[in-house]
């Protein structure tokens, strides 16, 4: 399946706009965690920690999601695949392994975080490190093909043989005298 470039940039638009909303509402989660710690006023506590239980869960899920989703379209309609690069392999893992965080992790520790508010530093610091993680892959494209292409048979022809018997590419015999 392959893309045409109107529905890759659609795409691409989506998959941005998704990120940057779950970019968005983590960084408002730190903020709200923090206030949460910080003040001493049992009324702002309560309203941070009420705050966080309107948003933090389902519509962050969402937001990972709709990346998660848009990123597995644009994997499978270009070249570089879902797992044919590894920059792509683990922006994968990562997404799948935070969106599983979010229902099984936050959304317990949102309850928990009433009596413990605590409790939430560990999501604060690791989710906008690993977000900040998976758009630098984007840009930077790093570590190249999970596999190396394999070889072919049947698209084999004299040249390659003749590298496969002389060790050299398709420069005739050796010299007399060449080194080994």
């Amino acid at each position: 399946m392959t893309l045409k470039p109107r529905a890759r940039k659609w795409y691409l638009v989506a998959h941005i706009v998704s990120a940057g909303l779950w970019i968005g509402m983590d960084a408002v989660l730190g903020i709200l965690v923090c206030t949460a710690l910080i003040s001493g006023d049992a009324a702002v506590v309560t309203t941070s920690l009420r705050a966080l239980d309107l948003f933090a869960v389902w519509p962050m899920l969402i937001a990972a999601l709709l990346t998660l989703a848009s990123g597995a379209v644009l994997g499978l309609g270009s070249k570089y695949g879902l797992v044919r690069y590894w920059w792509v392999a683990v922006k994968l893992a990562v997404n799948v392994v935070m969106a599983l965080l979010i229902l099984f992790a936050l959304r317990p520790g949102i309850n928990e975080a009433v009596e413990h508010p605590e409790g939430l530093l560990y999501p604060v610091v690791v989710a906008p490190a690993l977000l900040l993680f998976a758009s630098v892959l984007s840009v930077f494209k790093p570590w190249g093909r999970v596999r190396k292409e394999s070889h072919d048979p049947a698209r084999s022809n004299n040249r390659s043989d003749q590298t496969l018997r002389t060790g050299r590419r398709g420069r005739g015999p050796e010299p007399v005298g060449a080194r080994r």
